[in-house]
């Protein structure tokens, strides 16, 4: 509960400050690398901190309270999630100003550096971390999947799996089967710093031959072709229209369930990241 959330300076180990790595054969486009002093919001230049209530039958309230939602002073963002002494959720999701679209005949790619709240596993139960895409259309009136959705990284419960999803097209049903949308997943050694990417790789020379990959650390967990999903107005919604970054904290929801009494919120049960960056193939 909220009691539980004491002060920054004794809650909160050291963080990474570090820039978004540049990599050989990649142009850096973008980077958000969370430079600011501790204990304000992030730049509202670069994102959209977003309020309110949220679909998937989730329990927390966003807020733009800067005990949900933090720069950490180390170049961090911190987005902890916090329960009130009537047992109401409040947390924090940022969803970024800036859009790309993946550049045909190139590769495009997306990353983050996330960790985790050192809580244990089995006091996160309902909590539901995410670094995610929407297609920008759905900012101009097109309805969630047709507007395209890919996941990068989720997990639900505090455990060690993380996923990666595209959802499109339709509901129920469609391309991507939703509402479950076509996933895959990987073991997370654990709570600590690791790298999240998604590749866009549109130099094939038909769009069934188009991928997007998924990657934690460097090591494949998913992929999906244009084959794959077999349309091409809907593939293009997911390879060829402007995106856009999302990272929040949900608690609750149709996929990880609700919070129990052993759910701990504050610090050890946050979603913290380094930086996110956008690249295109030189």
């Amino acid at each position: 509960m909220f009691a539980k959330l004491l002060t920054i300076a004794a809650a909160v180990t050291a963080v990474s400050a570090e820039a978004a790595p540049g990599y050989s054969g990649w142009n850096t486009i973008w980077t958000e690398t969370f430079a600011g002093s501790a204990g304000q919001l992030p730049n509202t230049g670069n994102w959209n901190i977003i309020t309110g209530t949220s679909a998937n039958n989730e329990w927390q309230t966003y807020t733009s309270s800067t005990q949900n939602l933090q720069l950490s002073g180390g170049a961090t963002l911190q987005i902890v999630p916090l329960e009130s002494a009537s047992g109401a959720w409040t947390s924090g999701r940022v969803e970024s100003t800036y859009t790309f679209t993946p550049t045909a005949g190139r590769q495009t790619m997306a990353e983050a550096k996330i960790r985790f709240g050192s809580n244990a596993v089995a006091n996160k139960a309902g909590l539901w971390p995410a670094f995610w895409t929407l297609g920008d259309s759905i900012r101009h009136g097109t309805a969630w999947p047709e507007c395209g959705e890919l996941d990068i990284l989720e997990t639900v419960n505090g455990l060690l799996t993380g996923y990666g999803t595209v959802h499109c097209d339709q509901y129920p049903g469609g391309a991507c089967n939703e509402p479950t949308g076509i996933g895959g997943s990987i073991a997370i050694p654990d709570q600590g710093w690791h790298t999240w990417r998604i590749v866009w790789d549109r130099r094939a020379s038909v769009w069934t031959g188009e991928t997007i990959t998924w990657f934690m650390d460097g090591t494949q967990f998913q992929q999906v072709t244009g084959a794959r999903i077999g349309n091409q107005a809907v593939w293009n919604t997911l390879v060829a229209s402007p995106l856009y970054f999302i990272l929040n904290v949900a608690v609750g929801g149709d996929w990880p369930g609700a919070p129990n009494a052993n759910t701990l919120d504050g610090y050890g049960s946050m979603m913290e990241v380094d930086y996110v960056a956008q690249y295109l193939s030189s």
